[in-house]
């Protein structure tokens, strides 16, 4: 955790949204899965859609719905958090059929969720003065904060021995 696998899914999402008929952030879907697949189907279709989506009943009345509502869009789908395979098919179906130019992006910790993947990216976790500019300009809103901190901000670094932002 804390490499930024949740920052570069939402960045890319933003950038590219505008490209896309229907598009989708759903994050922390390990915990969100909690309350029930159907209520995640619920949540999924009523962000893409961008109108209330209640009472699907099953599973399988969602992924017909997925099917029906989303076949052929191009659409852009961020699941962030991914920690079964069983939580992808649930929002997306075991068959994907959505529009050419589609783009699914999965954030995980575990790699053998995303099997059938066509690409996987991983984030390298910054060090050294990359780790302390990213820190400084999320806690100092400047990428060269005051001389005074230098030596605090390498400290923290070093002793947490963690990404910068999970400090």
């Amino acid at each position: 955790g804390g490499r930024g696998k949740t920052t570069i899914a939402r960045a890319v999402h933003e950038k590219i949204a505008c490209q896309f008929e229907a598009c989708c952030f759903l994050d922390n879907v390990k915990e969100e899965f909690a309350y029930g697949a159907v209520h995640m189907q619920e949540k999924f279709l009523s962000r893409i859609l961008n109108e209330k989506v209640q009472s699907l009943g099953t599973l399988d009345r969602g992924y017909r719905m997925i099917l029906k509502r989303l076949q052929m869009k191009k659409v852009l789908i961020v699941l962030d958090d991914v920690d079964d395979l069983f939580q992808i098919e649930t929002l997306l179906g075991k068959q994907h059929s959505f529009g050419g130019g589609s783009r699914i992006i999965i954030t995980t910790r575990d790699k053998l969720v995303l099997s059938r993947a066509d690409a996987i990216y991983s984030p390298k976790v910054l060090s050294g003065d990359g780790a302390l500019e990213l820190f400084s300009q999320y806690a100092f809103r400047t990428k060269q904060p005051k001389r005074d901190y230098d030596h605090l901000l390498k400290t923290c670094c070093t002793i947490c021995s963690r990404p910068p932002l999970r400090l």
